[in-house]
């Protein structure tokens, strides 16, 4: 698998974390072990531009998904297709302020924003409230996993 983390922000962040929760992520949604992603960690400026030119919507904003080869999630039995997962981008500075907002550390909304690109990446949403519900379910899930993998690895 590939995955790669740029952080471009003036923000330091666990990369190797960041990585690591990637890949427990495309274990447990059953993506092809040759899949690549790209993480990228952009300062405001940055994200308000690709806000805008990406959404029309004015100012940053925490987490962007561009999908790229509309991957989805397989099986233990059939793992998805190899291909480009596609770009999860995020602004460590509006992750900064919601995470003082709602206590807890920068880096447990990182990884809460990442965790929450990649199931965009792989079609999952929240429009209807049933998505929502089963989008945000399955994230929580996997963030509570991956704490109890990680304490161990």
């Amino acid at each position: 698998m590939s995955i790669e983390v740029n952080n471009e922000s003036a923000i330091a962040a666990d990369e190797a974390k960041l990585q690591r929760l990637a890949g427990y992520t495309f274990d447990i949604m059953h993506v092809h072990p040759d899949a690549e992603l790209a993480i990228l960690l952009v300062d405001e400026a940055a994200m308000e531009q690709l806000h805008v030119q990406w959404m029309d919507e004015p100012g940053p904003t925490d987490v962007l998904s561009f999908p790229m080869d509309e991957l989805r999630p397989g099986t233990e039995d059939e793992p998805s297709p190899a291909g480009l997962l596609g770009d999860v981008v995020l602004c460590p500075q509006v992750a900064q302020v919601q995470a003082e907002t709602t206590g807890h550390t920068l880096m447990d909304e990182l990884l809460l924003l990442m965790t929450h690109g990649i199931l965009h990446l792989l079609g999952f949403d929240h429009a209807e409230p049933a998505e929502e519900r089963e989008m945000f379910g399955i994230q929580r899930d996997i963030l509570v996993g991956f704490a109890r993998y990680d304490r161990q690895h």
